[in-house]
């Protein structure tokens, strides 16, 4: 069995492109998995910056053929021809492939170095997959070792725990746009030159308090969302639900619910900030509307668009008066944190090769356990063909403290060579192991 990584992320391709690679994504694992026996397996891990795909595949040799199903399955989907998919999925084998994914949820490769929402999100891509049938004691084993991972990065480097996320970047982006005091008049596009080189550059004294928000979806990062505004003080906050789940999520959350066939447009006008991150197919808020609706504003309005295929059309950043956060703003934007970085990464890379170390384990320990068996099973078929001997007499409990102490030294030493990778220091404990003789049973008399 190998692991078989096929990556898409921010680090290498437009966020337009990873919004088309996604189509439909949680049908893919399933059509692969259906598609060749070669992939036992498959996990998905989609997010509002990457794409990828985690895979059991039986054989080494059939890496280039899990590849092209994937392709097959990514194109018929996203448009794209399956050798272009090919090009856009970046493949990882084996301690290659369970590293990044430690990195990843432990977000050292977000936008946000560091980010909580990912981690979350790399959980809810392991129960998908169970729930689909799809996963695999190796990919069980891999992802419940990857939140160990983030735990533990987090425990040694404090990253995570200073609260900074894409929503949180994102707010600390509008609050340089959000009038303060009841000011108005135009406001700078945060998208584009007129953008703050740091996150850091978004000034101190946003009346968040007096802030009328609109948010745009009921998903995990509209949790996320409604949270960090909470934070912050927000206290108006209304809610709007494409598909018409604002009521539940609203009621939970102690905030306002819009009707379903309620204005948006009228709501938006009242408002100083929209979030949006709905993910719905299509922009929500289109900038012919929105425009009409502001020709008589007198209140500038921040927008945040954290949907990957765009809630709000990007055009809006032209209107008088509005601003626009985007996802490209926060990948722009997002603060770095250097010093614990590399700390970060040790504890990933160790995390990765105590994982590959005990699946070399698993992988190799059957023909240990097979001798083992061998030895001590053909023991104690000679002892219970003896009538007259007792399985708990002296002679048998000697017989079997020999036969354990002879295996226990060549047992120990595959073992070790298999954490270590050495296939010859393994082959040579397993000829040992081979050569021991099931111990000859001498019939005693009572």
């Amino acid at each position: 069995m190998v692991l078989l990584s096929l990556v898409a992320s921010h680090h290498d391709l437009d966020l337009a492109v990873l919004e088309r690679l996604q189509s439909d994504v949680q049908a893919v694992g399933r059509e692969v998995v259906a598609a060749t026996p070669a992939v036992t397996g498959a996990v998905v891990l989609a997010t509002c910056n990457r794409f990828e795909l985690y895979l059991d595949v039986d054989d080494t040799a059939h890496t280039p053929r899990a590849r092209r199903a994937v392709a097959k399955a990514v194109a018929a989907r996203s448009g794209y021809a399956p050798d272009a998919v090919v090009e856009h999925l970046r493949p990882l084998v084996g301690g290659d492939a369970s590293e990044h994914l430690f990195a990843v949820a432990s977000g050292l490769e977000s936008m946000v170095v560091g980010e909580r929402e990912i981690a979350g999100q790399v959980r809810r891509a392991l129960t998908t997959a169970r729930r689909d049938g799809t996963t695999t004691s190796t990919l069980e084993a891999l992802f419940q070792a990857a939140s160990r991972a983030s735990r533990a990065v987090e425990a040694a480097t404090g990253l995570g725990s200073t609260g900074r996320s894409v929503v949180g970047v994102a707010l600390d982006l509008a609050a340089r746009t959000l009038p303060r005091g009841g000011a108005t008049g135009a406001v700078p596009a945060v998208d584009g030159p007129g953008a703050p080189d740091t996150a850091a550059d978004a000034p101190d004294g946003t009346d968040w308090q007096a802030v009328r928000c609109v948010l745009i979806g009921t998903g995990s990062y509209a949790g996320a969302s409604l949270a960090a505004l909470k934070a912050r003080g927000v206290r108006d906050v209304r809610v709007f639900s494409p598909s018409g789940r604002a009521g539940q999520f609203a009621a939970q959350r102690g905030v306002t619910a819009l009707p379903a066939g309620a204005d948006l447009l009228a709501e938006v006008a009242q408002a100083d900030l929209v979030v949006a991150c709905s993910g719905a197919a299509g922009a929500v808020l289109g900038v012919e509307a929105l425009a009409a609706v502001r020709r008589t504003a007198q209140r500038p309005l921040t927008v945040v668009d954290l949907a990957l295929r765009h809630d709000v059309d990007p055009d809006v950043r032209t209107l008088p008066g509005v601003a626009l956060v985007s996802l490209q703003s926060v990948a722009e934007h997002a603060p770095a944190e250097h010093a614990a970085l590399q700390h970060a990464r040790d504890v990933v890379e160790r995390a990765a090769d105590d994982f590959e170390a005990d699946r070399r384990v698993r992988e190799w320990d059957p023909a240990v356990v097979a001798e083992r068996t061998r030895v001590l099973g053909g023991l104690e078929a000679a002892l219970d063909a003896l009538p007259d001997a007792s399985p708990d007499d002296a002679h048998a409990r000697s017989l079997r403290r020999r036969a354990r102490a002879q295996l226990h030294g060549p047992t120990v030493a595959a073992r070790a060579a298999a954490r270590a990778g050495d296939a010859a220091g393994y082959a040579r404990a397993l000829v040992e192991l081979a050569a021991i003789e099931v111990p000859a049973v001498v019939p005693t008399r009572g």
